[in-house]
C-alpha cells in the first residue's frame, strides 16, 4: 500500500483538500524530515506556483525531497493542484514532476477541490493501489 505526501502553502488549499480526503498523509516542508518517504511508495499531491511562463512551478521543499534519489524512487505518481485562472499553466507543477520523474500525472484539481474531486481521487487511489 502506498502513502500520500503533499505540500501546502500559506493559503492552505492543498492542506484542506488532504484533510477532507481523510487519508493519512505526510506534509512536506514546515520543518518535516522528508527522509521518511524513503520507506514506502507514495503519491505526491502538489500545488503549482509559477510566473507567467511556468518558471518556479514546483515548491522548493518538493524539489529538495525529490532531489533525493531514494525518495524519488518511491514516487508512484503525482496529483496536481492549481488555479484555472492560470490557463495552460493550471496544475503545471504536477506535469513538471510527472515528466521529470517519469511517473503518471494521476489527476488535477482546482484550489481546495470539490466533492467530485475528492471522490475521484479516493476512487483513483483505490484503483491505483490494486494495480
Amino acid at each position: 500500500m502506498q502513502g500520500l505526501a503533499y505540500f501546502t502553502s500559506a493559503s492552505g488549499n492543498t492542506g484542506r483538500f488532504i484533510d477532507r480526503l481523510g487519508l493519512p498523509a505526510f506534509r512536506l516542508g514546515a520543518g518535516a524530515d522528508p527522509s521518511v518517504l524513503r520507506a514506502r511508495p507514495f503519491v505526491l499531491v502538489c500545488p503549482s506556483y509559477s510566473d507567467g511562463e511556468g518558471r518556479g512551478a514546483v515548491p522548493k521543499p518538493v524539489i529538495r525531497a525529490l532531489n533525493d534519489p531514494a525518495i524519488r524512487a518511491q514516487l508512484l505518481g503525482v496529483i496536481g493542484a492549481g488555479n484555472r485562472n492560470f490557463g495552460p499553466l493550471f496544475g503545471h507543477a504536477g506535469r513538471v514532476i510527472a515528466e521529470k520523474c517519469n511517473v503518471p500525472l494521476l489527476y488535477r484539481f482546482e484550489l481546495a477541490g470539490t466533492e467530485t474531486d475528492l471522490a475521484r481521487v479516493r476512487g483513483g487511489l483505490a484503483q491505483f493501489r490494486r494495480a
